[in-house]
């Protein structure tokens, strides 16, 4: 087989092994080349011992999804070789470490095998460094087989090493020894191998849970306050590590706080407890983390007050797969709470719209003095992407809502906290300590009047619920509207699909179009649901939507909340934890569209 910038390398390793770096180092050497890739760290919820594995797409037409099948496997695990051998497609290439020789039972593959383990046995006399430069040392043979540069390889590891230069050269001994054994003993470069582009789109490479960190310094947030949770735990490490570097007067003190709290309901409440004070505040979790936060949730709704929740999304009931990626909380964040509930939910598809959407949050919440959700997930979150560079405007303003100044109270003669002033169910708020006399008020979890006086009176409570309505359906004109994407004329089949899945749907997209299938597609990016939402269901006759979970909640959304009719959305569903590739995607439609032209409705559920 050959391919030129066009395959997949996966790594099949030890948990705790330290291969994350080194894998690390391998992606990120591609990217400096110019080329795409698709870095997925796939690993286990232990600490260490079980298998863990690291897939690297590298594609000449900017595809960013996952691809079936591998073309060249580092396998270092032997508990793995049975199934990691099976991944390797015909013609592919298996890389081990031959120390111990071992049989495959495959005849249509190549076996390249170097003795890691006898050689860092005899280079290195500490035995964590034999086991860690095991991992430096297939880098180097990879670099011989695919050609990598070699000075963007060092340069990689140098920089990642800072100024350590002992640790560095013997990083470097590693490397030119896997290096010279790969030329020494094979034919260098494989058929399968890369090249270095020039002209490259000027891009960076982060993860979606430090581009929401980012985003958060730069809305302004100066309250965190989180319990660790994979795969949320990054995103509030990443605010820190940015307060302490950009928020600091050179002398320890930092504009802002971090709380590590005692649980997740503690989280929620410190958070809450926060915005009402006035200063722009989140937390970060995942579903074990909602289920927990359900009834600050509720109070932060009902008493009106705004805070951010990053929902990173995982596998699912109960602990689940807490490694794996979902989108199965659809349904517990736009409902969160018990009682009459309706969130606004942001839906980010990478890093760059992890940033924007964080710093949009904070403005939509104390715009609309509500909890928002940005909805992510552990593909997203953990995972590095190519993208954009990220931009900011430095004349942007916050959007602070209607917040009541001390010379704006002083005309007030009677201040109403949940008093519609305006006719748009937002009322007006102060910030506690604003005025010495004037705009203090209780913030009611019971049910309340304009005055946020107690009251029992059923009338009250239903015009204030009401009030509640249009504020939410006020949000309709705030939120990002959705993406969408014509191929066809319409009429015929759409796609409806959100979050992580955007990569894998836009290559998926171009594969029916080759196939004789035109498909629109519609990116959901918010709830509630726009007007441009509704207008793509009706144009088409048949709309399938596609996501992570079992029950198809977003589709239960859409039917909730945008009346559209249930026999007109076709759920197309995975939910085995792993990010979709498009073929998944492509093979799935086109199967279901094939049924449909012989007269039969399709409704199916794909693991």
């Amino acid at each position: 087989m050959t391919g030129i910038n066009d395959f997949v390398v996966k790594f099949a390793n030890v948990n705790g092994s330290g291969s994350a770096s080194a894998n690390g180092f391998f992606a990120k050497a591609l990217f400096r080349m110019g080329l795409t890739v698709s870095p997925k760290n796939i690993f286990p919820s232990n600490i260490q011992g079980l298998p863990t594995w690291f897939e690297v797409r590298v594609n000449d037409k900017g595809y960013g999804g996952r691809r079936d099948g591998v073309d060249l496997f580092v396998a270092m695990n032997p508990q793995s070789y049975e199934q990691d051998i099976e991944e390797v497609v015909p013609g592919g290439y298996v890389l081990y470490d031959s120390t111990m020789e071992r049989f495959f039972g495959r005849d249509d593959i190549t076996i390249l095998g170097i003795p890691i383990a006898r050689m860092c046995a005899y280079a290195y006399e500490d035995p964590r460094q034999r086991q860690l430069f095991k991992n430096v040392m297939y880098l180097g043979a990879l670099a011989a087989l695919l050609d990598m540069d070699a000075e963007v390889v060092e340069l990689v590891i140098r920089q990642k090493l800072g100024g350590k230069e002992k640790l560095f050269e013997a990083n470097l001994k590693a490397l030119h020894m896997g290096r010279d054994y790969a030329h020494a003993n094979f034919e260098c470069p494989l058929p399968v191998r890369v090249q270095s582009v020039p002209d490259a789109p000027d891009r960076i490479m982060m993860s979606g849970n430090d581009a929401a960190g980012l985003g958060c310094i730069y809305a302004g947030a100066t309250g965190a306050a989180w319990y660790p949770i994979t795969p949320s735990t990054s995103l509030a490490e990443a605010f820190e590590g940015y307060m302490l570097k950009l928020r600091g007067d050179g002398e320890g003190a930092y504009r802002g706080a971090v709380v590590q709290a005692e649980d997740e309901l503690a989280a929620i409440g410190i958070a809450v407890g926060a915005g009402w004070n006035g200063a722009r505040s989140f937390t970060a979790t995942s579903g074990p983390g909602i289920s927990l936060m359900g009834e600050f949730i509720g109070l932060a709704y009902f008493a009106e007050v705004p805070v951010v929740i990053f929902d990173i999304q995982r596998g699912g009931p109960s602990t689940g797969m807490p490694t794996r990626t979902q989108q199965s909380d659809v349904l517990a964040c736009a409902y969160a709470s018990h009682g009459d509930t309706r969130h606004v939910m942001l839906i980010p598809n990478d890093p760059r719209e992890c940033f924007e959407f964080a710093a949009q949050a904070f403005d939509l919440a104390e715009r609309l003095q509500t909890p928002v959700f940005v909805l992510s997930d552990l593909d997203i979150g953990m995972n590095d992407w190519p993208i954009e560079p990220l931009s900011w405007d430095d004349t942007r303003s916050f959007d602070r809502g209607k917040v009541l100044d001390a010379a704006a109270l002083e005309d007030v003669e009677r201040f109403g906290r949940y008093l519609d002033v305006d006719g748009d169910g937002i009322p007006y708020r102060t910030i506690p300590g604003t005025h010495a006399t004037k705009g203090a008020y209780f913030t009611r979890g019971s049910s309340h009047d304009a005055y946020a006086g107690y009251t029992e009176d059923g009338q009250i409570n239903v015009e204030n619920m009401q009030r509640l309505t249009r504020k939410f359906d006020g949000a309709l004109d705030l939120v990002p509207k959705p993406e969408e994407h014509r191929r066809g004329s319409g009429g015929d089949a759409g796609l409806i699909y959100f979050g992580s899945t955007h990569a894998a749907v836009q290559e998926a997209l171009d594969q029916l179009e080759a196939q004789g299938f035109a498909m629109n597609a519609l990116r959901l990016r918010a709830f509630p649901f726009t007007q441009e939402v509704l207008k793509f269901a009706e144009e088409h006759e048949r709309v399938f939507v596609l996501e992570q979970n079992r029950d198809a909640q977003m589709r239960t959304l859409l039917m909730a909340e945008a009346g559209i009719p249930g026999e007109k959305l076709v759920p197309l569903l995975n939910f085995d934890g792993m990010p979709l590739t498009a073929t998944f995607i492509s093979d799935a439609l086109k199967t279901a569209l094939e049924v449909e032209a012989d007269g039969d409705k399709p409704a199916f559920r794909i693991v």
